[in-house]
């Protein structure tokens, strides 16, 4: 069997702490590789537009939505896990730069939303097509069955972690 950079690090964990080698340590470790190279695909793409990641996330959580593209800061927030401090100043440059506005609902002034405007669809869909290519590219290597089951498996760990869709389907 082929063995990855992983195998080291567990290897010398086996030697100084063995109580600490096991399954969850070697999950945990080849996930946290896996989510470096993703995260370092997101950086090179979304810096390629002069975006930095968490615009890229603000455009893409809007885009994926649908027409009319909004969402309260709020909802943005939590399932982006910012801070309202943080998502704050994630739109003012997105506003500053013309991809988002901010409007009020004609029903309650209270409530506000963040819209992708024109331009903002335009280059949500232009960085989420890059990342997805670059994602594609990085994968390419790897049997498509493999990538099935891994998928599978991976939904069946974060199912049985609790990390259920709210809706059956989504």
């Amino acid at each position: 069997m082929r063995r990855d950079r992983v195998d080291e690090v567990v290897d010398e964990w086996r030697v100084q702490l063995p109580d600490t080698v096991g399954p969850a340590m070697e999950l945990g470790k080849r996930i946290h590789r896996l989510a470096g190279r993703l995260q370092e695909i997101v950086r090179a793409e979304t810096a390629a537009v002069g975006l930095t990641p968490a615009e890229f996330d603000v455009l893409s959580a809007l885009r994926r939505v649908g027409a009319p593209y909004a969402l309260k800061p709020s909802d943005l927030a939590s399932g982006l896990l910012l801070t309202s401090g943080g998502i704050s100043n994630v739109l003012r440059r997105l506003q500053q730069d013309g991809v988002v506005e901010r409007a009020a609902d004609a029903a309650d002034a209270r409530v506000a939303w963040v819209r992708l405007t024109p331009k903002g669809v335009t280059v949500a869909e232009r960085v989420v097509r890059a990342v997805t290519r670059a994602q594609a590219r990085l994968f390419a290597p790897v049997p498509e069955q493999l990538q099935h089951d891994t998928v599978r498996h991976l939904r069946e760990l974060l199912v049985e972690l609790g990390d259920e869709a709210v809706q059956e389907g989504v």
